[in-house]
C-alpha cells in the first residue's frame, strides 16, 4: 500500500481516479489546485502524485517544475494532451511517467505500481566508485578525483543508472526505457547527452576513459585501465 496524492480539478475524474486506487488498497489524498498540492507535498510527503494538467491556478507543467523545486516525489503526468514534444517536455523537466486521458483504471495502476518500484528500489544507499569517479545517488552528487562535478539533472541519471551498472553493455533501449522513461525515442537524444557527459568527465568518444561505446549495442561504464 502507497500513499497517492491526486492533483485533478475535476471532480468526476478526480472521484473515478480515487475509487480505482482505494481498490488496489492505497491510501489516497487529493487537491484541486497546484498550491494545495504543493502545500501537501510539503508538510506530509506521499510516496507518489498524479498530476492534471489543467489546473485553475498553475499550467501542470509548472506545477511539476515547482514539485521538483522541493521533493523527488515520483510523479505521473495524467493529460488530455498526446502530443509527443510535450510528453518529452515532461519527462525532461521531471515527470516519472505520463498517462494519455482517458485511461483506465488498470493502466493507472500498472503505471503507479512500476513508479513505485522505481522509487522503492531507489530507497536503499546507492553510493558507486568506479575508477576516481564517485556517484552518490542520495545525494545527486557526482565526484571525479576529488572534483565535485556540475551535471543536468538529465546528466546525473544518465551517468547513475551506468554506474551502478559498471563494466556491464547497457542498451539504448535500456536507456530510453530506465533513464528516460520512454518506451521509443531518438537515439540522438542519448548521444547528446552521453557527449555532454564525455565533455565533463574530460574525455571524447575518439578518447574515451570512463564511456566506452560498443557499436550496434550501447554504452558501458567502466574505470580508466
Amino acid at each position: 500500500m502507497a500513499t497517492v496524492l491526486v492533483v485533478e480539478d475535476d471532480d468526476f475524474v478526480r472521484t473515478a481516479i480515487i475509487h480505482e486506487l482505494h481498490r488496489r488498497q492505497h491510501a489516497v489524498r487529493s487537491a484541486g489546485c497546484a498550491l494545495d498540492a504543493l502545500r501537501e507535498i510539503s508538510q506530509r510527503p506521499p510516496d507518489a502524485v498524479v498530476l492534471d494538467l489543467g489546473l485553475p491556478d498553475l499550467d501542470g507543467s509548472e506545477a511539476l517544475r515547482m514539485i521538483r523545486g522541493v521533493s523527488q516525489v515520483p510523479v505521473i503526468v495524467a493529460t488530455a494532451r498526446d502530443d509527443e514534444s510535450e510528453i518529452v517536455r515532461l519527462l525532461e523537466a521531471g515527470a516519472d511517467d505520463y498517462l494519455v486521458k482517458p485511461f483506465s483504471g488498470d493502466h493507472l495502476g500498472a503505471r503507479l505500481e512500476a513508479v513505485l518500484r522505481r522509487s522503492r528500489s531507489a530507497a536503499a544507499p546507492r553510493v558507486h566508485q568506479v575508477g576516481g569517479l564517485v556517484v552518490d545517488a542520495d545525494r545527486r552528487e557526482s565526484v571525479l578525483d576529488g572534483a565535485t562535478l556540475s551535471l543536468t539533472r538529465r546528466e546525473f541519471d544518465l551517468l547513475a543508472y551506468l554506474a551502478a551498472r559498471a563494466d556491464r553493455v547497457v542498451t539504448r533501449k535500456e536507456l530510453l526505457t530506465e533513464v528516460w522513461h520512454q518506451a521509443y525515442g531518438d537515439d540522438q537524444t542519448i548521444d547528446v547527452h552521453l557527449s555532454w557527459l564525455r565533455r565533463k568527465l574530460g574525455e571524447s568518444a575518439a578518447n574515451p576513459r570512463y564511456l566506452h561505446t560498443v557499436r550496434g549495442v550501447g554504452v558501458m561504464l567502466s574505470a580508466p585501465r
